[in-house]
């Protein structure tokens, strides 16, 4: 079924033409990753598709009953809504029945009569499983507290809500703008099971590689005004645009190669006598207007020179920090070497920026001590971007970090070179930086730390807010970098491209892990298998006043079928694992009983953290 057809459609912002007559169609069960550079137009297109904005020229055609779903990258809000009004705060009728019958428990004796017509319209119109289903959301999203006022959330926690309100509102296309900012690992993690059992056609911008890979089953790439599509994911994408790259860059060299040898004709007195040489001069004058026209930019030699680095990098010895009366840091040893690629992992304000902040000396620690190498020269990339003068134009701040970057051989590379190294065209360059979108600006702020040739790096969160091609060349950069470097990032695919060991945040205080994010990941699983085994629902018993008065009425009537839920369940994925047996030979169907028994196991994770969350409430 087609749910939305764009014809000829263009959208200029500004003095910039972001899409120029693009035509595509999205189907039910497309999974579409959008991808391009910052400034491209990335997030107003998505604005088109959610009918929030209108182009300029052509028109979006959408099916009379699709419903659409949207994620905005800056979701607005009423600050005086609760976690729960903003969920259930749609006009769909379920969710108008859930807000009110919430309002009324929250303000009313359970046996008043207006709760107990509420209930009768939450029993035929079926919400008890929505309301679940919402708060088991909200729960994996780290949001716990759903009486909340959003003026008090954090800016992660309020894309957190609006991430719940766009995965729970039932739609036909769900549009989600950057879903893993503000996320960690494990919830990137559960948000793409949640995805690819997600029924509907999706539709998203995100710069997580892995999350493109597993989720999408079509990328598109916006590049230059015009739409690229490729049916696949993000892996087969990158092979069939280097294809198309490499086609390109063959047409180039045969019309330079056509150029020289015309170059050569003209050069040798070429008269414009004849019908004939005057079509070939005509025919001479365009190819040279495109050879000029066609890209010069040089690969550079990301093999960066630095100042000198002594033998001692930074030494952190017992080192404690608390804030606001949290200990992030404790007890924190550390010897950092030459040339070491450390990632840090952990939650959600658990203290990873912190740790940054110490070693970089803009945190003095509560007790403990840093020492660092005279002749360190640290880069700290961070990841609320510093203000930037709207006023400036980009190629001075660029140059206030330097006007060149000498490489190990000894080439020097002009700042404007390095602009269009980082996909700042020449047409940029004297761009007031306050024109330019808030991913270019972080893009431009990037490229300045580099610029001061530090010969350390500290890294946090760097993937937010940049585009796939930019992470690109950051990898390609730090590759060479000859120093160490300390990433915080949610970025599995970064972090397994560049991480020799890991720093993991844990309740129990920082653990040291050798290897990649991909090996810690397998360790984890297996961990995680052994507890499993130790580890089953307790046998059902009774519940009596004393275990469920902590729990709320809505609860309560879950609490009391959730364990037979999960009995069903675990019966089923035992059926599966017969019948995978049973049919070990016929990989066709082998292969359908696999996929069916992940869904049955992700349903079983999703009851047993619910379970956990009411028997924690029930028990206290």
């Amino acid at each position: 079924m087609l749910l939305m057809t764009i014809e000829s459609v263009t959208k200029s912002y500004v003095e910039r033409k972001l899409v120029e007559e693009i035509s595509f169609g999205i189907n039910e069960g497309d999974r579409v990753g959008l991808i391009g550079i910052n400034g491209a137009g990335k997030s107003t297109l998505l604005k088109l598709l959610a009918g929030l904005e209108e182009p300029d020229s052509g028109r979006i055609i959408r099916a009379s009953d699709a419903v659409v779903s949207y994620l905005p990258q800056n979701p607005n809000f009423k600050d005086e809504n609760t976690v729960l009004d903003q969920v259930f705060g749609g006009h769909w009728e379920r969710m108008r029945v859930l807000r009110d019958y919430e309002r009324a428990i929250s303000a009313s004796d359970i046996k008043n009569d207006h709760i107990m017509m509420l209930t009768a319209e939450m029993d035929r119109l079926n919400c008890w499983e929505l309301e679940a289903d919402a708060k088991n959301i909200l729960t994996r999203l780290g949001i716990t507290d759903y009486s909340s006022r959003i003026r008090d959330l954090s800016g992660g926690q309020r894309k957190r809500v609006a991430l719940a309100t766009a995965l729970i509102q039932p739609s036909d296309l769900l549009i989600l703008d950057e879903p893993t900012n503000h996320l960690d690992n494990d919830t990137i993690e559960w948000l793409e099971r949640k995805l690819m059992e997600r029924k509907g056609a999706l539709f998203m911008v995100t710069h997580d590689r892995y999350f493109l890979d597993r989720v999408t089953n079509r990328i598109m790439e916006l590049e230059g005004g015009n739409i690229y599509s490729y049916d696949g994911n993000f892996s087969y994408f990158m092979e069939k645009k280097l294809e198309r790259h490499e086609n390109l860059k063959a047409t180039e060299e045969k019309k330079k190669s056509l150029y020289k040898k015309e170059l050569a004709w003209m050069r040798q007195g070429a008269k414009a006598r004849t019908t004939k040489q005057k079509a070939r001069i005509q025919r001479f004058e365009n190819l040279e207007d495109e050879v000029a026209g066609g890209d010069s930019t040089e690969t550079l030699d990301f093999s960066v020179g630095t100042s000198r680095l002594g033998k001692k990098i930074i030494e952190a010895k017992e080192v404690t920090k608390s804030i606001g009366g949290k200990v992030l840091v404790k007890d924190f040893t550390y010897v950092m070497t030459r040339g070491e690629r450390l990632g840090i992992l952990g939650a959600n304000g658990t203290g990873k920026t912190t740790l940054l902040r110490l070693l970089s000396g803009e945190l003095e620690p509560d007790s403990g001590d840093i020492q660092r190498g005279e002749t360190l020269k640290i880069g700290f990339f961070k990841q609320e971007t510093p203000f930037l003068d709207p006023e400036q134009r980009a190629i001075d701040y660029i140059r206030d970090g330097g006007e060149f970057i000498t490489t190990s051989d000894g080439q020097k590379i002009s700042a404007s070179s390095m602009m269009e190294r980082f996909l700042f065209p020449r047409s940029d360059h004297y761009t007031p930086v306050g024109k330019l979108s808030g991913g270019e600006q972080r893009r431009l702020y990037l490229l300045k730390i580099l610029m001061e040739s530090p010969n350390m790096l500290l890294l946090d969160e760097p993937t937010n807010d940049l585009d796939i091609n930019t992470l690109q060349i950051l990898e390609e950069y730090l590759d060479d970098f000859p120093g160490p470097v300390i990433i915080v990032s949610h970025d599995r695919y970064l972090l397994d491209k560049l991480a020799e060991k890991l720093l993991i945040f844990t309740n129990d205080g920082i653990k040291e892990f050798t290897g990649n994010y991909d090996l810690f990941r397998k360790a984890e699983r297996e961990l995680e298998k052994e507890e499993a085994v130790k580890t089953k629902p307790e046998p059902k018993r009774e519940k009596t006043k004393e275990n469920t008065n902590k729990l709320s009425f809505t609860e309560l009537r879950e609490w009391e079928t959730i364990e037979d839920r999960i009995t069903e369940l675990e019966l089923k994925i035992e059926g599966k694992l017969k019948e995978m047996e049973a049919y070990a030979s016929d990989f066709e169907r082998l292969g359908l009983l696999l996929r069916e028994k992940e869904i049955l196991d992700s349903n079983l994770d999703k009851l047993m953290d619910r379970w956990m969350y009411l028997s924690s409430k029930a028990d206290n």
